[in-house]
């Protein structure tokens, strides 16, 4: 079944015009930003939004101590290393996990901590905490456990890590587990020494919605503060927070945004040996680094390893010293990854075929079990098979429990309309273990009540037509005749783009396409000129698979003398040192 798809126009009433004026931006950005959920009536918002001045270390230490428990969880740490106990860190082997792993080692290590780490292997350990690690970190006399990216869905770990006489220190940014007694929702916190999270409903953070690795480098900072150390020693974490910012596709609004603009600038000229490798294998020394970039070339790779292999792959990238080792590590992280894309691509051809068939016809969520798949690959491709179905998706393999029994493991990704984490947890007790947040989870279970979390998953659904259709959200209609030069510089400064601030897009109506020709190694880029009834013309582009058939659909429309309706996001061309204006085609009716 392919997505279907429903084209809104914003609507936010407001007086543009006015606004535009009083902050020197054109009507067209002020709508825009207010489409962007900005605050037009806030002068301190607005002007927020529009400066460019970098997130710095000191505002970031401010909304670090608002977080409930921090500076409490900093000063156990700083009693810990003062009296020399072993400390260990307890990642997870995703990007995330991975980036705020590295965050605290680095940091501890500085701070003179004796400190080590352990990464859950995906296949072995399956996702964070498990009692395999806790024994072993008694075994090794470990004093403390400072998790990061994991740990507030751990209650029984952590329970057995203090019967074992060890501290537990908490440090996530996922859902807090809850049960509900009659209509109250209560949270069920781990009882660890200090639990971190921004997701706590008593977390006083202006902003929740940031990753892992962001609250790592907030309590590295709230460390360094509490034990005397210049707070610009943490200098280095900045951009790796950026990075799992957008690896980790969190929404990039208040700081979130200011962080990932002041990553990217300094990824540009990291000096990090292992992450100027990466970027140097990737072909883009030298280039102004982009959020695609990170969240499409770049990250993958250090996904890659966690996926298919070792998470410490990536983390000893991180961690590298020297270029030699670092460029080593860089490339079995890009082999990994290519690998990887070939596995994926297979995995959704055939959940695809499934979700096809006749008997999942009925199902407005899907699960889909794939035996010949590879679990570290399942999230991917359950993203995947959801945006080609517009449905909420699981995708389950075969797996293995931390006790060696055999199971089913996967990943879910959700729509708007569909809350992942408070759906399954209606359904907590067909799993072994789960977690997550609103829009994607991860899972186990047994084997036998596959057939029953597909059956109850869907019962208790009420997903409509009208939540399953895509809504693509569009900014306004605007003519052809009004994209300028002046208009795409301007737009520019809504930069960094991505989740939740992404770039505009515009309609316009009554549209031929002229001078069309497809190219490209794989056929799939469809260029011409767009013209409308008003004199408007500039030259687009579409990118896709389907590029031939688009030809096809446009020359048959035009015979038939019909006008088309287009998206479109404005932009520059640059060939040969020459710059023109040109459209992207997001959508054609």
């Amino acid at each position: 079944m392919q997505r279907t798809e429903k084209w809104v126009i914003m609507s936010r009433p407001g007086d543009y015009a006015g606004i535009g004026k009083k902050y020197g931006i054109s009507p067209v950005l002020a709508r825009i930003m207010g489409n962007r959920g900005v605050d037009l009536s806030s002068e301190n918002e607005v002007r927020d939004y529009l400066s460019t001045e970098p997130l710095s270390q000191d505002e970031i230490l401010v909304s670090a101590r608002s977080m409930k428990d921090m500076d409490r969880a900093a000063s156990i740490i700083k009693e810990k290393i003062k009296l020399g106990k072993k400390i260990r860190v307890v990642g997870d082997y995703d990007i995330d996990g991975v980036t705020a792993s590295f965050i605290l080692i680095k940091g501890l290590r500085k701070a003179g901590a004796d400190t080590d780490h352990r990464l859950p292997h995906r296949i072995r350990d399956g996702y964070g905490l498990n009692f395999n690690i806790i024994n072993e970190a008694k075994d090794d006399n470990v004093d403390t456990i400072l998790t990061c990216d994991n740990g507030i869905a751990a209650a029984e770990e952590i329970r057995l890590a203090k019967e074992c006489g060890m501290t537990v220190i908490v440090t996530d940014h996922h859902e807090v587990p809850f049960h509900l007694n009659g209509e109250e929702r209560i949270e069920d916190l781990p009882d660890a020494d200090a639990v971190v999270d921004p997701k706590r409903s008593d977390c006083n953070s202006a902003f929740r919605s940031i990753c892992g690795a962001f609250v790592a480098y907030k309590f590295i900072l709230s460390l360094y503060d509490e034990m005397g150390i210049d707070i610009k020693e943490a200098g280095e974490f900045l951009e790796i927070a950026a990075f799992a910012t957008i690896g980790d596709v969190m929404p990039l609004k208040n700081e979130n945004r200011r962080l990932v603009r002041e990553g990217l600038k300094r990824l540009k000229h990291t000096v990090n040996p292992g992450l100027r490798a990466l970027i140097s294998l990737n072909s883009l020394e030298g280039k102004e680094l982009s959020y695609y970039h990170v969240g499409f070339v770049l990250g993958p790779c250090l996904n890659a390893a966690g996926r298919l292999g070792d998470a410490e792959d990536a983390l000893e990238l991180l961690l590298s010293e020297t270029p030699d080792s670092a460029h080593e590590k860089a490339v079995i992280l890009k082999e990994m990854n290519d690998s990887r894309k070939s596995i994926t691509e297979k995995g959704v051809e055939k959940a695809l075929e499934i979700s096809d068939s006749d008997r999942y016809e009925n199902d407005t969520v899907l699960v889909i079990y794939l035996p010949d798949s590879h679990e570290s690959v399942a999230g991917i491709v359950a993203g995947k098979v959801r945006e080609r179905t517009g449905k909420p998706v699981f995708i389950l393999t075969d797996g293995i429990t931390s006790d060696g029994a055999e199971c089913l493991k996967g990943s879910g990704r959700s729509i708007e309309s569909f809350n992942m984490f408070e759906e399954m947890t209606a359904v907590k007790d067909v799993f072994i273990k789960y977690g997550g947040h609103a829009m994607a989870a991860g899972l186990s279970l047994p084997k036998e009540k596959l057939s029953e979390f597909r059956e109850r998953i869907n019962m208790n659904s009420s997903l409509s037509k009208d939540d399953l259709a895509v809504k693509i959200k569009i900014d306004m209609e605007l003519p052809l005749s009004f994209v300028s030069f002046d208009l795409v510089r301007e737009i520019e400064r809504l930069e960094p783009c991505g989740t939740e601030n992404e770039k505009p897009v515009f309609a316009a109506r009554d549209i031929s396409i002229r001078d069309m020709r497809v190219f490209g190694t794989n056929r799939n880029v469809l260029k011409g000129t767009a013209e409308d009834n008003n004199g408007g013309r500039v030259d687009c582009v579409y990118f896709g698979t389907d590029a031939e058939e688009m030809k096809d659909y446009i020359e048959d429309r035009e015979r038939a003398g019909e006008g088309l309706k287009i998206l479109y996001s404005p932009g520059i061309n640059e060939f040969r040192g020459s710059e023109t204006l040109q459209i992207v085609l997001n959508g054609i009716r």
